[in-house]
């Protein structure tokens, strides 16, 4: 009898992508449905809290080492971490869940273009822009959206390019165990700043169970399915599928929240989607052409 194990089908590590991005996004919108009751700094410090708490609980972070070099890149990607979500529920106080998470997704999307030297990136960052000046409430206010909660928005996607940098360099010993060492280190700052802006309102036990929904939706479940498929597709694919993110949380906020965008708007977070694909396609396209030039 073959003990060999079972190739898994080409199609799952896609699904389970897909399952990520859809749980994140319901996560948002569950914690965006709490607003009334805690506020926004109430939320993250409820999902900080409790997302810190079950990944603490999976990766027992007091066993990790780190070295003198990695010590000061982890600190940078705990407080990003808990900037990103901070400035994020912020935004969504103001904006709708689509733009907010397309605006955010700027900030991946910089990082990327800056790490490419190729004249065809013109191409995705004109489409950015566009995405962008459609999105601002720039000149005559073409989109209707509220400045801050834009600018709120835009933050925690310069919150997300610094996790991404620092997360590089603090992960590269112990991987997804990184995340709840960086967890616990955003819980310890953004925790008890979100605490103090609830007051007491966060004190109730009735808002436990939809807390704890909004850790599990929001940190530990899409952070455990991202890794499974992470590693199992080509890096094209997988940045490729994380572009639909902000088509997803615009169908999110539609179902859940009953948010609707202007035609403006849709084209603005569309181009935005076709940048964010552009340029992952073209990122693996140059990395192979320089394979081929060494070899």
């Amino acid at each position: 009898m073959s003990t060999t194990p079972r190739k898994l089908p080409s199609w799952l590590p896609i699904l389970v992508l897909l399952i990520s991005m859809i749980s994140i996004q319901s996560g948002a919108s569950l914690a965006k449905s709490l607003f009334p009751l805690i506020g926004a700094p109430g939320v993250t410090a409820l999902r900080l809290a409790l997302g810190t708490l079950i990944l603490v609980v999976v990766f027992k972070p007091w066993r990790l080492r780190f070295s003198k070099e990695q010590r000061l890149p982890l600190l940078f990607y705990g407080l990003s971490l808990g900037a990103m979500n901070y400035l994020f529920y912020l935004s969504l106080q103001r904006i709708p869940l689509g733009i907010a998470v397309a605006l955010e997704f700027t900030g991946p999307l910089a990082v990327a273009l800056f790490s490419s030297r190729r004249p065809v990136d013109f191409i995705w960052v004109v489409l950015a822009v566009m995405g962008l000046w459609f999105l601002l409430p720039l000149g005559q206010d073409v989109a209707h959206v509220d400045l801050t909660g834009a600018l709120l928005a835009l933050g925690a996607g310069a919150g997300w390019a610094v996790y991404i940098l620092s997360g590089r360099r603090a992960g590269e010993d112990h991987g997804p165990a990184t995340v709840a060492m960086g967890s616990l280190i955003a819980a310890v700052v953004f925790v008890p700043l979100g605490a103090m802006q609830a007051a007491d309102t966060l004190l109730h036990w009735s808002l436990l169970p939809l807390g704890l929904a909004i850790a599990v939706l929001s940190t530990a479940l899409p952070y455990s399915l991202e890794m499974i498929a992470l590693t199992r597709l080509p890096t094209r694919t997988f940045g490729t599928l994380m572009s639909m993110e902000p088509a997803l949380a615009a169908m999110s906020g539609m179902v859940f929240l009953g948010e609707t965008l202007t035609f403006s708007q849709s084209m603005a977070l569309g181009a935005i989607i076709m940048a964010s694909m552009g340029s992952t396609l073209t990122m693996r396209q140059e990395s192979k052409i320089k394979q081929v030039d060494v070899g």
